[in-house]
């Protein structure tokens, strides 16, 4: 009887060969189901058997095999950005957007329709959180803040809005939103928020424009107004200081004068009332000399036109009138008292 050789295939595929093939199968199962590895910006959620066991750093690290651990990476330092009000469409250089006009518009406190768009910014904290506390977690942030923002508009005047209460509304609307999501459990936190645009809508754009022209020619007319009023007002302070000063120096010479022509009065009087004849004698020539001090070649008679009055001029040396002598002087004094 002819002995029967066996095919090559039923050799390849003997128990011994099975056996080893399963056995290197499940050695490369294990193998890559017992490791995993965290990149720097993640970390990972490890459950086993569904239930939440631990969250590892960085690294190489290894769990069960088989899927008895399963892991959740999570990007925990990466800045993530949700845009509301319009989308990217496409980045780079010259990126493109497109509007959103159903979630951009708005009605604001004063009862006015304006189209705002924003940015919020936000970074993972939880990783647990972030996992396994709610399950349309991109679905959640955006309803949060549409909502936050929609009454942060609502409260407030359109041109506030345009205005000087945007920061306000960015600061108050990551302040609402991380109480939100805090209650939540969302395992997040907002790093800010960021109005991309507010402007009215295109039907009321002309307008708005106009009424925006008429605020800033009114500043510019208001900062015109204090820049003169603040060259104008030093100006005029120091003119009017320079006056008052002027005043007072004015006053103080005309009291010194006055009190030194007192003074004058009270030395002659005192001197009149000890020899009165001669003090009025000596009044009159200095009157007479004061009053003709810069004429010259006078003639003076008496106001009976009898005779000239003898008058010497104290700038010569020689007597006018055609009389000399003390008689003649005293006789003159006489004649000119009458």
């Amino acid at each position: 009887m002819a002995n029967f050789t066996p095919p090559k295939a039923a050799k390849l595929f003997n128990p011994g060969t099975i056996t080893v093939v399963i056995i290197v199968i499940v050695a490369l199962i294990f193998l890559a189901t017992s490791f995993y590895i965290v990149d720097q910006a993640e970390e990972a959620v490890i459950t086993r058997f569904g239930k939440y066991l631990k969250t590892t750093e960085p690294g190489l690290h290894f769990k069960m095999p088989f899927g008895i651990d399963k892991t959740y990476l999570v990007e925990v330092m990466k800045v993530q950005t949700e845009q509301f009000g319009f989308r990217t469409v496409t980045q780079g250089i010259n990126p493109r957007y497109s509007g959103d006009v159903s979630m951009a518009t708005m009605l604001t406190g004063d009862l006015n329709m304006v189209d705002v768009e924003w940015v919020i910014q936000y970074r993972i904290v939880d990783p647990f959180a972030w996992t396994f506390n709610v399950m349309d977690r991109t679905q959640t942030i955006r309803d949060v803040s549409q909502s936050v923002i929609n009454m942060l508009v609502g409260d407030r005047a359109i041109m506030d809005i345009m205005g000087s209460e945007r920061s306000t509304i960015e600061t108050a609307g990551a302040d609402y939103m991380n109480e939100t999501f805090k209650s939540f459990g969302l395992g997040i936190n907002v790093i800010a928020v960021k109005l991309q645009n507010t402007d009215p809508p295109q039907g009321v754009q002309q307008a708005f424009d106009d009424v925006n022209k008429a605020i800033q020619d009114r500043n510019r007319l208001i900062n015109e107004g204090q820049q003169a009023y603040n060259e104008q007002i030093p100006r005029t302070s120091g003119e009017a200081d320079r006056i008052v000063q002027v005043a007072e120096g004015y006053a103080k010479e005309r009291t010194n004068h006055a009190q030194g022509d007192v003074a004058r009065f009270n030395a002659v009087y005192d001197e009149y009332k000890r020899a009165p004849d001669v003090t009025r004698q000596r009044l009159y020539y200095e009157m007479m000399e004061d009053v003709f001090k810069d004429d010259a070649n006078t003639n003076m008679i008496d106001r009976r036109f009898n005779n000239f009055l003898p008058f010497k001029d104290l700038g010569s040396s020689g007597v006018t009138g055609g009389a000399s002598g003390s008689a003649s002087t005293s006789g003159g004094a006489a004649g000119g008292q009458q």
